[in-house]
């Protein structure tokens, strides 16, 4: 029987959030592998459904008693990560991967920009700016298709409210079950275009196995290591520890994909781990949230 003095496993929220970003780069990884066969949102419905799926299936999420605030904030997020995931996905569609990236970033860069209280930490802003700039476009070529740029645009702006979102949906209901129920209602959000584009590809074994990875990689694992540490991390060091994005992407493309990089984009890592170094130095003074 355990004791109220025994040891527990306390995972760092700054490693929660590292996982997560390995996870999801991983995952996307598994996904271009369907890009050539499968239309981009079949596979985004694909990854949020399995998500759903799992998350309601692990959390049995407890809904009587909920009151208005809780269910808004729960469907808020849920709709938030369907636009932001089918957006990013519509982009990287027409434009390259690291330019979606570097675009993309743009929201959660803004949102460290507005939250800094430090002229310290707007230093591990710009540093990390320089970073995904120079990765994002070191090897771009030609014009950029605007309605890929747009898109985006859009998925950066979710993915700022992403970050703000999740952290009040995770002080209003307890454990992951704030996430189950945005994943549900970010899957039934796309269900109508999916089944529109989709078609027979929603029948093929083998499609459905590999969204089902997708949506392991790219959505179970990374969104509850993020909700769990965004209620000790603030929302600013959040943001700049995101700037490994980039780098998590190269390394899956390594592995998975044998694509290598040029000095230039090793270089540019070299800014995104010292400016993500500066912001974990910041966070150790973050006060942990009430149980």
């Amino acid at each position: 029987m355990a004791t109220r003095n025994s040891s527990h496993l306390v995972i760092s929220p700054v490693w929660l959030v590292l996982f997560g970003i390995l996870s999801v780069q991983f995952g996307a990884s598994v996904a271009k592998s369907l890009f050539d066969e499968v239309a981009p949102t079949t596979i985004v419905w694909l990854r949020l459904a399995t998500s759903a799926l799992i998350m309601v299936l692990v959390a049995r999420p407890a809904l009587r008693g909920r009151s208005r605030g809780d269910w808004m904030a729960a469907v808020t997020l849920g709709t938030t990560l369907g636009v932001m995931n089918w957006s990013f996905y519509q982009s990287f569609q027409r434009i390259p991967l690291g330019v979606a990236v570097t675009l993309e970033f743009l929201g959660p860069l803004t949102l460290a920009v507005v939250g800094s209280r430090r002229s310290r930490d707007l230093v591990w802003v710009a540093l990390a700016a320089l970073g995904v700039a120079v990765l994002g476009l070191s090897g771009g070529s030609g014009s950029l298709n605007v309605a890929g740029v747009v898109f985006a645009l859009v998925a950066g702006a979710c993915w700022a409210a992403y970050i703000l979102l999740s952290a009040q949906t995770g002080r209003r209901w307890p454990g992951l079950d704030g996430l189950a129920v945005a994943s549900v209602v970010a899957a039934l959000l796309l269900t109508p275009a999916a089944i529109g584009v989709g078609g027979s590809d929603l029948l093929d074994p083998r499609v459905l196995m590999i969204g089902a990875l997708v949506g392991l990689l790219s959505s179970v694992i990374p969104y509850s290591c993020e909700m769990v540490a965004l209620r000790t991390m603030k929302a600013s060091v959040f943001s700049i520890l995101m700037s490994l994005e980039p780098a998590a992407a190269a390394l899956a493309g390594i592995l998975v994909l044998d694509e290598f990089l040029t000095g230039e984009q090793w270089l540019a890592m070299v800014f995104i781990i010292i400016a993500s170094v500066g912001a974990t130095r910041s966070q150790r003074t973050v006060a942990p949230a009430p149980d």
